[in-house]
């Protein structure tokens, strides 16, 4: 694609994206305005094909955040008023992606592609593992089983470091779907390394558990630290599965 080209569709994708998600009341303005800089930057560096399944994982997110929001709200789970996302969730999901975004634009022309596959599978985990944390936080709740990551005592709903049957099961199928739906889409077919993301999403947010029951729980991190965290870890390990399986 010429690069004119990709430069005017990633920017109206990204606009149109912020745009709808504010005024559906799902993104803050700075929510907005980070989603909008974060999709830029993956359309840009990486492709179109990256920026859709980013606003593909993006929708899918915010839609399952919605979900069951009276619920949540009572439980005092609910993100912000209406469940609308600020920058600071946007960035914690979208900084590991921008990172892959831009490595694979940089090292696609210096070194004519010789690690797309590796740093495509890595953009592809950053968001497995997003959506498999997000799928297990907003639908995990509904299990009213949970027990602490660390010890298996049974907790609270909405404990940093829970987990529930429900919340592992949907986390899993989060990630295979990502997975599966980022890899048709970018790579167009289906191979043994569309399993590494799948993994790499599950162990992601078991990852995210284990900090948010550790540091998140102590004030140490963030939840928007782990989240990028957890994103990064995944990520890397990703690439470097690829890189030397």
């Amino acid at each position: 694609m010429e690069m004119i080209t990709q430069i005017a569709i990633s920017g109206i994708l990204s606009i149109a994206l912020s745009i709808v998600a504010y005024r559906l009341r799902m993104l803050t303005f700075t929510g907005a305005l980070a989603s909008l800089l974060v999709g830029y930057t993956v359309g840009l560096f990486g492709s179109i094909e990256w920026l859709i399944l980013l606003v593909v994982f993006t929708s899918a997110g915010l839609a399952v955040t919605k979900l069951y929001l009276s619920d949540k709200s009572e439980l005092g789970l609910q993100e912000g008023n209406f469940g609308e996302r600020t920058h600071s969730n946007v960035l914690g999901v979208g900084i590991p992606a921008c990172a892959f975004a831009v490595a694979y634009g940089v090292l696609h022309t210096m070194l004519n592609g010789k690690y797309d596959l590796a740093l495509t599978v890595a953009f592809i985990s950053t968001l497995t593992v997003a959506a498999a944390d997000t799928v297990a936080s907003e639908l995990g709740m509904r299990d009213r089983k949970v027990w602490l990551i660390t010890t298996f005592e049974r907790v609270r709903r909405g404990t940093n470091g829970g987990v529930s049957v429900l919340g592992i099961v949907s986390s899993a199928a989060a990630s295979a779907f990502t997975g599966a739906v980022g890899y048709l889409l970018i790579l167009k077919g289906i191979d043994v390394y569309v399993l590494v993301p799948i993994a790499m999403g599950v162990l992601g947010s078991t990852v995210d558990s284990l900090l948010g029951a550790t540091l998140e729980e102590r004030g140490t991190i963030s939840k928007y630290t782990n989240n990028c965290v957890s994103g990064f870890i995944g990520g890397i390990l990703g690439l470097l599965i690829v890189l030397f399986l």
